[in-house]
């Protein structure tokens, strides 16, 4: 029997219809049910109801390619996204993104304490973020990338310091909203492990080419685009923490999500349900090694 929800936009209502929980949409991975976050079927109804209610995701940071690149070198692994943004932000206003900024420039200004929720809060990585970032618009100033896929600007990016297939990948789907690169972050990761779309015997160090093709026919499975889901994903995940760390050290059956009416709402919460216990399949921890 097939599954539905409703999604409410206002005075109408749309129903979405997807197949039974049981059936499987990649071999060995069920769809599961609609309301079982955090199942196939659970991501198919996310981003369709986003797409109902015109929220598509807004990838981009920055205005430029070159301010693209440094929020996106900003961030990453170690750097909180709030401040990231912020260092971009402060850079961003002081002119920074030009071709004649240097390293020393950079460096003076992500010296200074970050403001963020009324606390000051230092950049890490300054010296290091500073190098790479001048080097990179030292490149741009000189080279045209190619920007007719995601994969050529990615393949032109890998190639500067400091960014890597992540950080590049980001770049490339941020600014030309491309679907056929994928970050794989650590919320993609846990989301693709939870739902057993990722090989749990790969790492993303070693296997990210594989890694990402496997998100790219997940994501082509349910019948969304790769961005879209990316970003949902890391929203999602990223949204609840305590939600991921029980579902990390148990089962996925134990844990009741938000209900379709609420599950666009930023703010809401998922219920805890009962928690179940058992251990979480160590192979699963691969995928973060």
């Amino acid at each position: 029997m097939r599954q539905s929800a409703a999604v409410f936009t206002g005075a109408a209502v749309v129903q979405i219809e997807l197949p039974s929980s049981d059936t499987f949409v990649l071999p060995g991975i069920p769809w599961g049910a609609i309301e079982a976050f955090p199942t196939p079927a659970y991501w198919t109804y996310q981003v369709m109801a986003r797409r109902i209610t015109g929220m598509p995701p807004r990838h981009r940071l920055g205005n430029t390619l070159a301010e693209e690149v440094g929020a996106c070198l900003l961030g990453g692994h170690g750097i909180p996204a709030s401040v990231g943004l912020a260092a971009f932000r402060r850079l961003q206003a002081q002119g920074m993104f030009v071709y004649a900024s240097t390293e020393s420039d950079i460096f003076d200004v992500l010296s200074q304490p970050l403001e963020i929720d009324g606390r000051q809060i230092r950049y890490r990585f300054v010296k290091q973020k500073a190098r790479y970032l001048s080097t990179a618009l030292s490149r741009l100033s000189a080279e045209t990338p190619p920007l007719d896929s995601g994969k050529a600007l990615r393949q032109w990016l890998i190639q500067l310091p400091g960014i890597g297939l992540k950080t590049a990948s980001w770049v490339a789907r941020n600014w030309l909203d491309a679907d056929d690169v994928a970050i794989l972050d650590i919320h993609v990761l846990r989301a693709g492990a939870l739902a057993k779309f990722f090989d749990e015997n790969l790492t993303v160090e070693r296997n990210y080419l594989e890694l990402e093709e496997q998100f790219i026919r997940f994501a082509q499975a349910i019948g969304t685009r790769p961005s879209e889901l990316d970003a949902i994903i890391w929203f999602e995940m990223m949204s609840s923490p305590r939600t991921i760390t029980q579902l990390m050290g148990g089962s996925l059956a134990g844990v009741r999500p938000r209900s379709p009416s609420d599950a666009l709402a930023a703010s809401s919460s998922r219920g805890r349900g009962r928690s179940n216990k058992s251990t979480s399949d160590a192979r699963q921890t691969r995928l973060f090694e």
